[in-house]
């Protein structure tokens, strides 16, 4: 009878070994993107450090508004004073910081310009209110008259991604915090490129609830990182072990393998 030789155990090596290292480049790749995760969430930590407390400062004026880029303002600290136009106030869907224990509540923040001294306009995000307060008649008290000092933080406008819906202006309908677009809907010009989230500080009739957003970011992308790598020297040491087994078979497996 004749035997068919066996393959050379390199031969039985590459699929596995190709799967290997597709899979081991993958795992490489979420370690390292995990560490430059952690670089940027230290530096974002180091940001509102350094900006978020203490005095509040004045917002950059209008004259540098063409020049300002997020890295050098966003989370400073500001007050400004003005009056709130709020036949213009645009609720931007959103969901509430979760309570420790607690979910999310689906809801509105209030997006509403305030009109400087000079005619400039920086939009305030004013706070946060449930779906059921979205119209201002359910809530008469929370639009304040006259003159107005908000004090907050700077932020850049809200980015868009795949799955933020499209703003439906007509339909009142908005799903990103940008001054640009919601100035637009109203017609009004001289708009920040920037606006000032809110504090704490109570609003007439207790909304909207302003400070909304967390300072305290959690930073966990060491330990993903971490994970990751181990994972991929996990893969290296089965991967040894499969191919050392190849190349020492035991007793049995030979004569099997000879038959």
């Amino acid at each position: 009878m004749t035997q068919t030789a066996a393959p050379h155990p390199v031969r039985t090596l590459i699929v596995p070994g190709l799967a290997t290292l597709v899979a081991l480049a993958i795992l490489i790749g979420l370690g390292t993107w995990q560490l430059q995760r952690r670089a940027w969430k230290e530096g974002l930590i180091a940001q509102i450090q350094s900006r978020a407390y203490g005095e509040a400062g004045a917002i950059v004026p209008e004259a540098e508004w063409g020049r300002w880029q997020s890295k050098d303002d966003e989370f400073r600290k500001v007050k400004v004073t003005g009056t709130l136009l709020n036949e213009a106030e645009t609720p931007v869907y959103g969901l509430a910081p979760a309570a420790p224990g607690g979910s999310s509540a689906q809801g509105y923040y209030l997006m509403t310009p305030l009109r400087l001294p000079d005619g400039a306009i920086v939009m305030i995000n004013r706070g946060f209110v449930p779906m059921e307060l979205k119209d201002p008649a359910t809530r008469p008290q929370s639009q304040p008259k006259g003159e107005t000092t908000v004090t907050g933080l700077v932020r850049a406008p809200e980015e868009r991604n795949m799955f933020t819906p499209a703003d439906s202006p007509e339909k009142k309908a908005w799903f990103a915090r940008d001054p640009q677009s919601i100035a637009k809907a109203h017609a009004l010009d001289r708009v920040a490129p920037f606006y000032v989230e809110a504090d704490a500080t109570p609003n007439p009739g207790g909304w909207p609830k302003g400070g909304q957003i967390r300072l305290e970011l959690p930073n966990n992308h060491l330990q993903y990182a971490v994970t990751w790598f181990g994972i991929a020297l996990t893969l290296v040491g089965v991967f040894a072990a499969f191919a050392w087994r190849r190349f020492h078979p035991l007793p049995a497996e030979s004569a099997a393998s000879a038959r």
